[in-house]
């Protein structure tokens, strides 16, 4: 199953096989929630830049461009190919790139960041969602790789074991959230929300410490859907529930349920509920809500689903109850499945950004300190495609929101290991000429304040988790199997997972 048509379809060629491993997805991933933009010129010669500067730098430490890729110098030299590509919006050095000693003492300075990635995900083992599947199956037949011809192929990828080793080995991630996505379908719920649960409980009894968060989603509107929230309250006990407004995000066809976080009779008697139940845990004040990621060609697919994908009501919602936290799940951004340029030239022309600006506003018009933003796929979309988009948006959103109302969350594993996104915020600086006009004030250090509450001091306040927690992960079996992979292990794939548009 697949919201996606059988044209789109065709289009389409498997992430993890079509694309350069580079440290840097060099061109956009999505999963089947949109269709993914063709390469754009600029990150052709992203490609053919980082390709070149591999081959060299590898050549000159007497290894293969593939292996070097999977060191720190492998992943600097990507962002110096980012900065030549797109102009300096990342902090790095040639010599970084050039001299593993510098790279190597940089990533182990850093290695002991405190991440939160409250935004993941991964499949469920029955999985009916096989546009994933379909895609490399057309791969084989059509033989442009004949190891994949007459075969059968499965979604191993995007299931638990992968996403655990990517998360928890190949990044510097300490603590995850597995999410979701609900479907008016139930088997084509992402997974169920029992199925997070015990995803939850077999990390952390296995970890022996709080390494894993968990939601549920709820679906208002949908028959039973009250009864439904309140046995998941009671029996799964989740770390927060989430919500998609346009109701069905993964078949929108059979999108028959959206609704809006101001509706007074549907939304309110269950935010009553949260109130009182987060009275004895405070967590559940946060309610988690999928906006945006609905460019102007889904737009058009599914016109009648648009006001229920802006933010337009989020600040009724926010003053009608200040007790509940309303985390916006990609910050609203709109532009996804190659409409960012869309994004870019909005921007450059009015100063404003589809929804992210409406968020950001937010606060100020209307005296509300309980809105987030969440990162999700306004970072990861942004920084591989228009890196002073990504900038523009990180802007508006600190000045807007706070640095203290942000939160990390990449969406992984779509677009594979989440350390790419991590160097990424960690280099990311507001260009001076961005910060002069728009009045932005500079991200700073990748260990900075702004940073490290964005990384984690944000979720560690909202989901309490407290700093004898936070202590307790430096010897639990996730970092005792970290620290034998980092020294026995074949490194980051640098592979991506999903959808990649192959163009004409």
């Amino acid at each position: 199953m697949s919201q996606l048509s059988e044209e789109e379809l065709a289009r389409l060629v498997p992430a993890e096989s079509a694309l350069f491993p580079s440290p840097i997805p060099v061109q956009s991933v999505s999963s089947d929630e949109f269709m993914p933009a063709p390469q754009t010129p600029r990150q052709c010669e992203f490609e053919a830049r980082v390709k070149s500067i591999g081959a060299e730098l590898a050549r000159h430490q007497g290894m293969s461009r593939r292996a070097f890729f999977k060191t720190a110098s492998g992943m600097a030299a990507a962002f110096v190919a980012m900065n030549d590509t797109f102009g300096p919006v990342y902090m790095v050095s040639r010599a970084e790139a050039q001299t593993p000693e510098m790279a190597n003492a940089r990533a182990l300075a850093l290695k002991g960041q405190f991440i939160m990635d409250m935004h993941t995900h991964f499949l469920r083992d029955d999985t009916r969602l096989v546009g994933f599947v379909r895609s490399r199956e057309a791969v084989g037949k059509a033989v442009w790789n004949p190891a994949l011809a007459d075969k059968e192929q499965t979604l191993e990828d995007l299931k638990f074991a992968n996403y655990f080793k990517e998360i928890y080995l190949d990044s510097d991630t300490k603590v995850a959230l597995i999410s979701g996505s609900g479907s008016e379908e139930p088997r084509d719920w992402f997974l169920t929300n029992e199925m997070k649960a015990e995803a939850r409980a077999g990390v952390n009894n296995k970890a022996g410490t709080r390494r894993m968060f968990s939601h549920a989603i709820f679906m208002p509107g949908t028959p039973g859907w009250m009864d439904k929230f309140e046995k998941d309250l009671e029996t799964l006990k989740p770390d927060s529930f989430k919500g998609y407004t346009i109701g069905d995000n993964t078949n929108k066809h059979l999108a028959r349920h959206p609704w809006h976080l101001d509706d007074e009779k549907l939304m309110y008697p269950f935010y009553e509920k949260l109130v009182k139940a987060s009275r004895s845990r405070p967590s559940l004040a946060n309610v988690c809500v999928h906006k945006g990621l609905f460019p102007p060609s889904t737009t058009r697919q599914f016109p009648d689903l648009l006001k229920y994908a802006d933010v337009r009501d989020v600040a009724k919602a926010a003053k009608d109850w200040p007790e509940l936290n309303f985390i916006i799940y990609h910050s609203g951004f709109r532009y996804t499945g190659g409409a960012f340029m869309d994004g870019w030239e909005q921007f450059e022309k009015t100063g404003r950004i589809d929804w992210v600006t409406d968020l950001a506003e937010i606060p100020a018009k209307h005296g509300v300190r309980n809105v987030y933003g969440d990162l999700g796929q306004i970072f990861a979309q942004s920084t591989v495609a228009e890196p002073r988009l990504c900038a523009a948006m990180m802007g508006q959103l600190v000045t807007g929101l706070g640095a203290d109302h942000i939160v990390w969350g990449t969406d992984a594993v779509w677009t594979g290991a989440p350390q790419w996104q991590i160097e990424a915020l960690r280099r990311l600086e507001i260009p001076e000429e961005m910060q002069k006009k728009y009045g932005f004030k500079p991200l700073g250090a990748a260990d900075g304040p702004v940073k490290n509450a964005i990384f984690g001091g944000n979720s560690a306040r909202l989901y309490n988790f407290t700093p004898a927690q936070r202590a307790a992960l430096d010897g639990d079996f996730v970092a005792m199997a970290k620290a034998r992979y980092d020294q026995l292990g074949d490194g980051r794939t640098n592979l991506a997972y999903g959808y990649v548009n192959r163009g004409a």
